[in-house]
């Protein structure tokens, strides 16, 4: 290893260590394995920390006590107050670091359970694993989830880094019975290789160097095997994916298309197919910078431009001629639950795929794995860390690849529609074929030409409010006026598509969800027949009467929140039901022992306090215009 102080020329030291390779790798397991102290020692046993930081960490390392007299390497990568103060990783802690022979980014991983999000994010990028175990607890539960991980996200080469060696007086014979039950369990998963080496990183045995204590091991100590393992990318060889990240239009005389290459490589001159549209075209131009280049490969980012106009944007996809890839709205998909608020099947949420943008609907929750055994187990829903196999689909067709050919590809996450918080990981298995043979009709007669033969435009009135609130009593009266008037309507009430159309469902958080997407494209429908459409549900929840409100046009759904307070309601209750559930024999009550999410900005607010059904009936009469 060079030092600064040994490095005279440098130029060429520069030009060597640009000439280097990159490992990205991660070092997880369970807590208190020593991720963050192993880090530390190899910064420290590769000379990779200056003096003043030695001296700063000697210092850091009394006040925390947690090695006694002794350095504690730990602090080097946890930088959160939090982090010290309890002697965790809590966030992921990313670090660069190179020798003579290789460059690396490692990423230090929390191993609580309750972080495991954070892990996931840190193992996304990542090319090989170190999972650490304590010689003292072997295999924990934790190192079963944070290897199924790995394996479901590509990585194909794992280090087996059984530390604490030190604390098992460097016995032989733990060390083999960890290795052996490890390799067991990893039968069921896809690594090309897993590399077994017995460690201490607190006194830095096996690290750099091979120890003396450990004269039974003739592997090659960790930083060794680091620097010389083959990790090749068959990126380069692969078919061309470049997506579309930005139209670059500096000025009227130029149009290009700015991105990374995911995959291959691409050439001035070259045919290219243009996904989703299925357009062809040739590069004029592949741009670096400020100059031009022939050609372009996996892992750069450019600009191109093309030897014709072409309607692109932010989210198609160039690629080779010759090896398109699949498009398609449907799709199978492993995927990691990273929120606290379960997802259900029904519920819609942002679909982001590289520089992609779309909604997604998650229609079927197939399974979930059992983490110590990968077993598949029922599952109505997923819930934080959560390791499952789901159906969803998207509202548009989507140039794709499956996770295992092209990691960047086919390789999504879900954000809240509301929070805007990312909910969860997934990586696309297959698409469902049969959603590539399903096409819209297109029809004569449309939704205009009903309007103006019904005389009046359509429209939905969606009325929302807990149980007895006088939804479907206010819908009715309303209906009658429109009626007199020769408005065709139609009401759509909570009790009575129960007896048909949604009979199967029943009141739990899924069920509820399903039950609200069947209306509101049912509603569509009858709204695209040209009828005013009125609904009373008492969709509970927020987030679903978004969605619904998604499916339609600017001006067509109009929200009713009938404010009744929950007292009101108990005392009109005139389906007994409230009596019911207040006994426990109606589970899952809305208002009871099952949330009710008022509208934030509803369009009409209607209180049944000191008001009839029938003057607010009249009074939405007197505000809606159909005409």
């Amino acid at each position: 290893m060079k030092k600064n102080s040994q490095i005279t020329d440098i130029d060429n030291y520069i030009n060597d260590q640009a000439n280097l390779d990159t490992l990205s790798f991660i070092t997880c397991g369970s807590v208190d394995d020593g991720k963050s102290t192993l880090i530390g020692r190899m910064l420290f046993e590769a000379q990779l920390i200056f003096d003043d930081q030695i001296s700063s960490l000697e210092v850091d390392s009394k006040k925390s006590g947690t090695q006694g007299e002794d350095i504690d390497f730990a602090l080097l990568v946890d930088g959160l107050a939090a982090e010290r103060e309890q002697g965790i990783t809590i966030d992921v802690a990313y670090r660069f670091f190179a020798t003579d022979n290789r460059k690396f980014i490692v990423a230090d991983t929390p191993g609580h359970e309750q972080y495991t999000r954070n892990m996931v994010t840190g193992a996304s990028n990542a090319e090989l694993a170190i999972i650490l175990i304590d010689a003292r607890q072997g295999m924990l539960e934790q190192t079963c989830r944070h290897s199924i991980i790995c394996s479901s996200l590509g990585i194909k080469h794992v280090v087996i880094a059984v530390n604490k060696m030190d604390l098992a007086n460097y016995e032989e014979k733990i060390f083999r019975n960890i290795v052996s039950t490890y390799k067991d369990f990893a039968k069921k998963l896809d690594f090309e290789s897993i590399t077994p080496i017995p460690i201490s990183a607190l006194k830095g045995h096996n690290i750099v160097k091979k120890s003396n204590e450990m004269n039974w091991y003739s592997g090659p100590s960790l930083m060794g095997y680091l620097e010389t393992v083959e990790t090749q990318s068959k990126l380069v060889s692969s078919p061309l994916r470049f997506p579309i990240q930005w139209v670059n239009r500096p000025n009227l005389d130029f149009r290009g298309f700015s991105g990374r290459v995911e995959s291959g490589r691409m050439t001035v001159g070259e045919s290219i197919k243009l996904l989703p549209s299925g357009q062809s075209a040739k590069i004029k131009e592949i741009i670096l910078f400020d100059q031009s280049m022939l050609s372009a490969h996996a892992e750069q980012s450019v600009t191109i431009t093309l030897d014709k106009e072409v309607d692109l944007s932010r989210g198609d996809l160039v690629t080779s001629q010759s090896s398109p890839c699949e498009i398609s709205d449907q799709f199978n998909a492993t995927v990691i639950w990273m929120d606290e608020d379960p997802g259900h099947a029904g519920r819609s949420y942002y679909f982001k795929l590289g520089t992609l943008t779309t909604n997604a609907l998650i229609t079927e929750i197939k399974h979930k794995y059992n983490i110590n055994t990968l077993e598949t187990l029922a599952a109505s829903k997923l819930e934080l860390n959560d390791l499952s196999n789901i159906i969803f689909k998207v509202d548009k067709q989507i140039p794709f690849e499956k996770y295992n050919e092209c990691a960047s590809m086919g390789s999504f996450i879900l954000i809240d529609r509301i929070t805007n918080q990312t909910v969860a990981a997934g990586m696309i298995n297959f698409s469902l074929r049969r959603a590539n043979n399903i096409h819209l009709q297109e029809l004569n007669i449309n939704r205009d030409s009903r309007e103006k033969l019904n005389g009046h435009k359509a429209k939905v009135l969606w009325f929302t409010g807990i149980s007895g609130s006088g939804k479907s009593t206010i819908a009715d009266a309303l209906e009658q006026k429109l009626h007199l008037q020769g408005i065709r309507t139609y009401i759509l009430d909570g009790d009575n598509v129960r007896h048909g159309l949604n009979k199967d469902l029943g009141f739990s958080d899924s069920d509820r969800i399903e039950n609200i997407r069947r209306v509101a494209e049912t509603a569509k429908l009858l709204l695209d027949a040209g009828i005013v459409v009125l609904t009373a549900f008492i969709s509970p929840f927020r987030l679903e009467r978004k969605v619904a409100k998604s499916i339609f046009k600017s001006g067509d759904f109009l929200e009713i929140f009938v404010d009744t307070p929950l007292n009101i309601a108990e005392q009109r209750d005139p389906k007994g039901l409230y009596k019911k559930a207040r006994r426990g024999e109606i589970p899952n009550f809305t208002g009871i022992d099952s949330p009710y999410e008022p509208p934030v900005s509803p369009d009409f607010i209607l209180s049944t306090v000191d008001k009839s059904a029938e003057d607010l009936a009249e009074e939405l009469f007197k505000n809606i215009l159909f005409n």
